[in-house]
Protein backbone atom coordinates (compact mmCIF):
# COMPACT_ATOMS: atom_id res chain seq x y z
CA UNK A 1 0.00 0.00 0.00
CA UNK A 2 1.46 3.20 -0.97
CA UNK A 3 1.99 5.68 2.17
CA UNK A 4 1.12 8.94 1.65
CA UNK A 5 1.77 12.50 2.74
CA UNK A 6 -0.77 15.29 2.77
CA UNK A 7 0.65 18.66 2.94
CA UNK A 8 -1.96 21.75 4.15
CA UNK A 9 -4.80 21.32 6.04
CA UNK A 10 -7.29 23.99 4.61
CA UNK A 11 -10.22 23.84 2.91
CA UNK A 12 -9.68 21.50 0.07
CA UNK A 13 -6.66 19.51 2.24
CA UNK A 14 -9.15 18.48 4.21
CA UNK A 15 -10.83 16.72 1.76
CA UNK A 16 -8.03 14.96 0.43
CA UNK A 17 -6.59 13.93 3.83
CA UNK A 18 -10.25 12.33 4.56
CA UNK A 19 -10.25 10.22 1.37
CA UNK A 20 -6.69 8.93 1.78
CA UNK A 21 -7.46 8.21 5.08
CA UNK A 22 -10.71 6.36 4.12
CA UNK A 23 -8.29 4.37 1.38
CA UNK A 24 -5.75 3.38 4.12
CA UNK A 25 -2.89 5.15 2.44
CA UNK A 26 -2.55 8.55 5.06
CA UNK A 27 0.61 8.45 6.89
CA UNK A 28 0.91 11.98 7.35
CA UNK A 29 -0.30 15.35 7.69
CA UNK A 30 1.85 18.81 7.91
CA UNK A 31 0.67 22.23 8.01
CA UNK A 32 2.45 25.48 9.52
CA UNK A 33 -0.29 25.28 12.21
CA UNK A 34 0.58 23.34 14.86
CA UNK A 35 -2.74 23.40 16.37
CA UNK A 36 -3.85 21.49 13.43
CA UNK A 37 -2.28 18.51 15.51
CA UNK A 38 -5.36 18.20 17.96
CA UNK A 39 -7.68 17.46 14.84
CA UNK A 40 -5.82 15.22 12.89
CA UNK A 41 -5.53 13.20 16.36
CA UNK A 42 -8.75 13.18 16.97
CA UNK A 43 -10.00 12.85 13.84
CA UNK A 44 -7.56 9.95 11.69
CA UNK A 45 -5.86 7.55 14.46
CA UNK A 46 -2.67 6.42 13.88
CA UNK A 47 -1.42 9.31 11.43
CA UNK A 48 1.27 11.36 12.15
CA UNK A 49 1.53 15.27 12.04
CA UNK A 50 4.52 17.46 11.36
CA UNK A 51 4.84 20.87 10.81
CA UNK A 52 8.25 20.50 8.94
CA UNK A 53 7.85 19.61 5.08
CA UNK A 54 11.80 18.98 5.14
CA UNK A 55 10.37 16.28 7.45
CA UNK A 56 8.06 15.14 4.88
CA UNK A 57 10.92 14.54 2.55
CA UNK A 58 13.35 12.83 4.36
CA UNK A 59 11.00 10.26 5.56
CA UNK A 60 11.59 6.91 3.33
CA UNK A 61 8.30 5.10 4.68
CA UNK A 62 6.64 8.33 2.54
CA UNK A 63 6.22 7.18 -1.15
CA UNK A 64 4.20 9.88 -2.45
CA UNK A 65 3.53 13.70 -1.42
CA UNK A 66 -0.38 15.25 -1.73
CA UNK A 67 0.04 18.93 -1.91
CA UNK A 68 -2.43 21.34 -0.96
CA UNK A 69 -1.07 24.53 -0.34
CA UNK A 70 -1.40 28.10 -1.69
CA UNK A 71 -1.03 28.09 -5.24
CA UNK A 72 1.73 30.52 -5.58
CA UNK A 73 3.96 27.92 -3.35
CA UNK A 74 2.79 24.83 -5.95
CA UNK A 75 6.17 24.96 -8.13
CA UNK A 76 8.48 25.26 -5.56
CA UNK A 77 7.08 22.12 -3.23
CA UNK A 78 6.65 20.18 -6.13
CA UNK A 79 9.74 20.49 -7.24
CA UNK A 80 11.40 19.51 -3.76
CA UNK A 81 9.29 16.80 -3.69
CA UNK A 82 10.11 15.07 -7.03
CA UNK A 83 13.88 16.43 -6.30
CA UNK A 84 13.36 13.83 -3.01
CA UNK A 85 12.35 10.91 -5.09
CA UNK A 86 8.82 10.99 -4.33
CA UNK A 87 5.78 11.12 -6.29
CA UNK A 88 3.31 14.08 -6.32
CA UNK A 89 0.12 15.37 -6.45
CA UNK A 90 -0.36 18.73 -7.15
CA UNK A 91 -3.93 20.83 -6.40
CA UNK A 92 -4.48 22.95 -9.61
CA UNK A 93 -3.23 24.83 -10.30
CA UNK A 94 0.51 23.26 -11.50
CA UNK A 95 1.94 26.71 -11.43
CA UNK A 96 1.62 29.71 -12.17
CA UNK A 97 3.71 30.13 -15.28
CA UNK A 98 4.31 28.25 -18.46
CA UNK A 99 8.39 27.73 -17.06
CA UNK A 100 7.29 26.49 -14.21
CA UNK A 101 5.03 23.89 -15.19
CA UNK A 102 7.85 22.96 -18.13
CA UNK A 103 10.38 22.56 -15.38
CA UNK A 104 8.47 20.39 -12.94
CA UNK A 105 7.31 18.26 -16.07
CA UNK A 106 10.71 17.51 -16.89
CA UNK A 107 12.08 16.88 -13.45
CA UNK A 108 9.07 14.19 -13.10
CA UNK A 109 10.54 12.39 -16.42
CA UNK A 110 14.08 12.52 -15.28
CA UNK A 111 13.53 11.46 -12.07
CA UNK A 112 10.96 8.57 -13.49
CA UNK A 113 7.89 10.36 -11.07
CA UNK A 114 4.44 10.56 -11.02
CA UNK A 115 3.56 14.09 -11.18
CA UNK A 116 -0.52 14.69 -11.18
CA UNK A 117 -2.42 17.87 -11.38
CA UNK A 118 -6.12 17.74 -9.16
CA UNK A 119 -8.13 18.09 -12.59
CA UNK A 120 -11.11 16.35 -10.86
CA UNK A 121 -13.75 16.96 -13.30
CA UNK A 122 -12.29 14.52 -15.63
CA UNK A 123 -13.12 11.84 -13.16
CA UNK A 124 -16.97 13.14 -12.58
CA UNK A 125 -19.44 10.94 -13.91
CA UNK A 126 -21.45 13.24 -16.45
CA UNK A 127 -17.88 14.58 -17.67
CA UNK A 128 -17.24 11.29 -18.51
CA UNK A 129 -20.68 10.42 -20.10
CA UNK A 130 -20.08 13.31 -22.14
CA UNK A 131 -17.01 12.23 -23.42
CA UNK A 132 -18.13 9.12 -24.60
CA UNK A 133 -21.16 11.01 -26.54
CA UNK A 134 -18.49 13.22 -28.39
CA UNK A 135 -16.05 10.33 -29.26
CA UNK A 136 -19.44 8.16 -30.22
CA UNK A 137 -20.44 11.30 -32.37
CA UNK A 138 -24.10 11.61 -30.87
CA UNK A 139 -23.41 15.63 -31.05
CA UNK A 140 -22.27 15.46 -34.45
CA UNK A 141 -19.71 18.06 -35.32
CA UNK A 142 -18.23 20.47 -31.58
CA UNK A 143 -18.95 23.75 -33.01
CA UNK A 144 -18.33 26.02 -30.16
CA UNK A 145 -18.16 25.69 -26.19
CA UNK A 146 -18.73 27.85 -23.64
CA UNK A 147 -17.78 27.49 -19.83
CA UNK A 148 -19.40 29.69 -16.97
CA UNK A 149 -17.92 29.26 -13.67
CA UNK A 150 -19.42 32.22 -11.48
CA UNK A 151 -19.72 32.73 -7.55
CA UNK A 152 -19.18 35.43 -5.10
CA UNK A 153 -15.92 35.28 -3.23
CA UNK A 154 -14.20 33.29 -1.77
CA UNK A 155 -11.81 36.10 -2.64
CA UNK A 156 -8.32 34.94 -3.39
CA UNK A 157 -5.05 37.35 -2.76
CA UNK A 158 -2.14 34.89 -4.23
CA UNK A 159 -3.59 34.06 -7.89
CA UNK A 160 -6.40 35.60 -9.76
CA UNK A 161 -10.07 34.33 -10.48
CA UNK A 162 -8.16 32.82 -13.86
CA UNK A 163 -5.82 30.46 -12.25
CA UNK A 164 -8.34 29.45 -9.56
CA UNK A 165 -11.63 28.59 -11.56
CA UNK A 166 -10.55 28.43 -14.63
CA UNK A 167 -8.75 25.53 -14.58
CA UNK A 168 -11.43 23.50 -14.12
CA UNK A 169 -12.73 24.20 -17.51
CA UNK A 170 -9.44 24.47 -19.66
CA UNK A 171 -9.07 20.89 -18.46
CA UNK A 172 -12.41 19.55 -19.46
CA UNK A 173 -12.27 21.40 -22.70
CA UNK A 174 -9.18 20.25 -23.36
CA UNK A 175 -10.14 16.69 -22.56
CA UNK A 176 -13.48 16.51 -24.56
CA UNK A 177 -12.31 17.65 -27.50
CA UNK A 178 -9.10 16.05 -27.31
CA UNK A 179 -6.87 18.51 -29.11
CA UNK A 180 -5.37 21.94 -28.20
CA UNK A 181 -5.99 25.27 -29.40
CA UNK A 182 -4.48 27.19 -32.30
CA UNK A 183 -4.70 30.37 -30.20
CA UNK A 184 -5.60 31.82 -27.10
CA UNK A 185 -6.88 35.38 -26.30
CA UNK A 186 -7.78 36.61 -22.14
CA UNK A 187 -9.29 39.65 -20.84
CA UNK A 188 -9.96 40.53 -17.41
CA UNK A 189 -10.08 42.78 -14.67
CA UNK A 190 -9.80 44.17 -11.10
CA UNK A 191 -12.01 45.47 -8.87
CA UNK A 192 -11.75 44.20 -5.51
CA UNK A 193 -7.88 43.54 -5.15
CA UNK A 194 -5.27 45.71 -6.72
CA UNK A 195 -3.76 43.59 -9.85
CA UNK A 196 -5.91 40.42 -8.72
CA UNK A 197 -7.98 39.90 -11.71
CA UNK A 198 -11.46 39.07 -9.95
CA UNK A 199 -13.26 38.21 -13.73
CA UNK A 200 -11.66 36.87 -16.89
CA UNK A 201 -12.99 35.95 -20.30
CA UNK A 202 -10.79 33.39 -22.17
CA UNK A 203 -11.35 32.71 -26.02
CA UNK A 204 -10.11 29.61 -27.49
CA UNK A 205 -10.44 28.92 -31.21
CA UNK A 206 -8.90 25.01 -32.36
CA UNK A 207 -7.89 23.09 -35.58
CA UNK A 208 -10.98 21.55 -35.69
CA UNK A 209 -13.04 24.44 -35.96
CA UNK A 210 -14.10 24.24 -32.52
CA UNK A 211 -14.33 27.85 -30.38
CA UNK A 212 -15.00 28.25 -26.96
CA UNK A 213 -14.72 30.87 -24.25
CA UNK A 214 -14.50 30.68 -20.51
CA UNK A 215 -16.03 33.28 -18.04
CA UNK A 216 -14.94 33.60 -14.89
CA UNK A 217 -15.79 35.65 -11.91
CA UNK A 218 -16.10 35.66 -7.88
CA UNK A 219 -18.11 39.00 -8.09
CA UNK A 220 -21.21 37.30 -9.34
CA UNK A 221 -24.55 37.71 -7.67
CA UNK A 222 -25.25 33.77 -7.86
CA UNK A 223 -23.09 30.26 -8.12
CA UNK A 224 -23.56 28.81 -11.80
CA UNK A 225 -21.16 26.01 -13.37
CA UNK A 226 -22.82 25.78 -16.65
CA UNK A 227 -20.46 23.95 -19.23
CA UNK A 228 -22.58 24.26 -22.56
CA UNK A 229 -21.33 22.00 -26.47
CA UNK A 230 -22.96 22.84 -29.22
CA UNK A 231 -22.57 20.19 -32.24
CA UNK A 232 -24.60 19.50 -34.84
CA UNK A 233 -26.70 16.93 -34.55
CA UNK A 234 -27.05 17.75 -30.04
CA UNK A 235 -26.37 20.29 -27.99
CA UNK A 236 -24.99 19.37 -24.17
CA UNK A 237 -25.71 21.17 -20.77
CA UNK A 238 -23.45 19.86 -17.88
CA UNK A 239 -24.80 21.90 -14.85
CA UNK A 240 -23.03 20.94 -11.79
CA UNK A 241 -25.36 22.52 -9.26
CA UNK A 242 -28.33 21.21 -10.95
CA UNK A 243 -30.08 18.25 -10.09
CA UNK A 244 -29.89 16.64 -13.50
CA UNK A 245 -25.96 17.26 -14.15
CA UNK A 246 -25.95 16.36 -17.71
CA UNK A 247 -28.95 17.23 -20.12
CA UNK A 248 -29.20 16.73 -24.34
CA UNK A 249 -30.89 19.02 -26.38
CA UNK A 250 -31.80 17.36 -29.53
CA UNK A 251 -31.87 20.39 -32.58
CA UNK A 252 -32.17 21.00 -36.24
CA UNK A 253 -32.06 24.04 -38.26
CA UNK A 254 -35.13 23.57 -40.98
CA UNK A 255 -34.88 26.59 -43.95
CA UNK A 256 -38.41 28.73 -44.80
CA UNK A 257 -38.46 30.79 -47.38
CA UNK A 258 -34.22 30.71 -47.71
CA UNK A 259 -35.08 31.75 -43.51
CA UNK A 260 -32.91 29.25 -40.95
CA UNK A 261 -35.57 28.36 -38.56
CA UNK A 262 -34.51 26.22 -34.81
CA UNK A 263 -36.75 23.18 -35.17
CA UNK A 264 -37.22 22.39 -30.83
CA UNK A 265 -39.77 19.63 -31.76
CA UNK A 266 -37.54 16.92 -30.17
CA UNK A 267 -37.22 16.37 -26.34
CA UNK A 268 -34.54 16.91 -24.50
CA UNK A 269 -32.92 13.93 -22.91
CA UNK A 270 -31.38 13.86 -19.44
CA UNK A 271 -28.69 10.85 -18.77
CA UNK A 272 -28.52 9.69 -14.83
CA UNK A 273 -25.19 11.12 -13.24
CA UNK A 274 -24.47 11.63 -9.81
CA UNK A 275 -21.74 13.46 -8.04
CA UNK A 276 -18.54 11.74 -7.37
CA UNK A 277 -17.53 11.43 -3.63
CA UNK A 278 -15.42 14.58 -2.55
Amino acid sequence: MTRIAVVGFGYWGKNLIRNFYELGSLATVCDADETRQIDVENQYPGVQFTTSFDDVLADNEIDAVVLATPAVTHASLAEQVLSSGKDCFVEKPLSLSVSDGERLTALAETHQRILMVGHILHYHPAIIALKKLITDGELGRIDYIYSNRLNIGKFRTEENILWSFAPHDISVILGVLDEEPDSIDCQGASYVSSNIADVTMTQMAFRSGAKAHIHVSWLHPFKEQRLVIVGSEQMAVFDDTAEDKLVLYPHKVNWQDRIPTADQSRRRRQLTCRNPSP
